[in-house]
C-alpha cells in the first residue's frame, strides 16, 4: 500500500490527497506536524532531506515533490485520467502546475504566516519563537520567517505575495471564460494543483479577490462540489486549526483591504 507523509494544513500535501482521492487510491498516512517542526526530525529527514511534506513510498521507492507525486500517482494507478488527453491539453496543464511550483507556492507561505501562523507561534513565548525559527536548516528561510513572525503584514515580501494571488485569480478567470476546466474540458492535475490554494485564500478571508471574477467563482464552486474536496482538504485539518485560521483571516481583513488597495 502507498504510504503518505503529510500534514493537514499543507497545501502541497492536499494536492496529493486530492490526486489520490480522484484516482480512488487507498493509502496509509504518517502525520508530520510541521507547525511543531517535526519535518526537521532526523527520522523524517531520512525520508525527505529537504524537510518538506508531502512524500510518498510506493513499492519501496520514496518520491518527493507534490507535482511529481501527482503525475506519478496518475500514471501508476487505474482510475480516471488526471492528465489531458491531447498534447496541447497536457502542455496547458503543465503550464499551470509549473506556475504553482514557481510562483504560487512561494507566495502562500508569507500570506499564511502573517495572517495566522505567527499568532500561534508568538503565543508559545519568546523561547519557543526562537526555537521555531532556529529549527529551519535554511538560513534564508530562517530570516524570512523571523520577519513574518516579528513584523507581520509589514514584512517586505507580503505585499508582493498578495499581488501574486491577485494576478493568479485574474489569469484563471480569463482562462476559464471559454472552458470548464483550466486545461480544457476535463478535470486535470492543473485543477487539483490550484484547488488547495483557492481554498487557502477562502479560509484566510480573501474572497474579495474573485468577487468580480465569475469564471473563477464558477470553477471554485465546481471543485468544491467534487467528492474528493472535503476529504482531501479538511479530513486531516484539525477543527481547532481550521477555525483559528478562519478567525485570524477575519481579524486580518483591514490589512488585506489596505494591501489590495495599494495594488489596485
Amino acid at each position: 500500500m502507498l504510504e503518505l507523509w503529510h500534514h493537514g494544513s499543507s497545501v502541497c500535501a492536499a494536492k496529493v490527497r486530492l490526486a489520490l482521492a480522484e484516482k480512488g487510491v487507498e493509502w496509509t498516512g504518517h502525520y508530520v506536524d510541521i507547525l511543531a517542526g517535526e519535518q526537521f526530525d532526523p527520522a523524517f529527514l531520512a525520508i525527505n532531506p529537504r524537510g518538506a511534506v508531502p512524500a510518498i513510498r510506493h513499492e519501496g521507492a520514496i518520491i518527493t515533490e507534490s507535482t511529481v507525486i501527482c503525475e506519478y500517482v496518475d500514471e501508476s494507478f487505474p482510475g480516471p485520467a488526471l492528465r489531458a488527453s491531447t498534447p496541447l491539453g497536457r502542455a496547458r496543464m503543465r503550464m499551470w502546475t509549473k506556475l504553482v511550483d514557481e510562483e504560487v507556492h512561494p507566495a502562500v507561505r508569507p500570506v499564511t504566516y502573517v495572517t495566522t501562523h505567527r499568532h500561534a507561534i508568538l503565543a508559545r513565548g519568546e523561547e519557543a519563537v526562537e526555537e521555531h525559527i532556529a529549527s529551519d536548516p535554511h538560513p534564508l528561510w530562517r530570516e524570512r520567517k523571523r520577519r513574518w513572525i516579528r513584523e507581520g503584514f509589514a514584512a517586505p515580501d507580503v505585499a508582493d505575495a498578495v499581488g501574486v494571488f491577485q494576478r493568479l485569480v485574474r489569469s484563471m478567470d480569463a482562462a476559464l471564460e471559454g472552458q470548464e476546466w483550466l486545461a480544457g474540458e476535463s478535470y486535470t492535475l492543473a485543477d487539483g494543483a490550484l484547488t488547495p490554494y483557492a481554498n487557502r485564500l477562502e479560509m484566510l478571508g480573501l474572497e474579495a479577490l474573485w468577487h468580480d471574477r465569475p469564471h473563477f467563482a464558477r470553477w471554485f464552486a465546481a471543485v468544491k462540489a467534487r467528492p474528493s474536496f472535503g476529504p482531501a482538504l479538511f479530513a486531516y485539518l484539525p477543527d481547532e486549526l481550521r477555525e483559528r485560521m478562519r478567525a485570524d483571516g477575519r481579524r486580518a481583513q483591514p490589512e488585506f483591504r489596505r494591501l489590495l488597495a495599494s495594488l489596485a
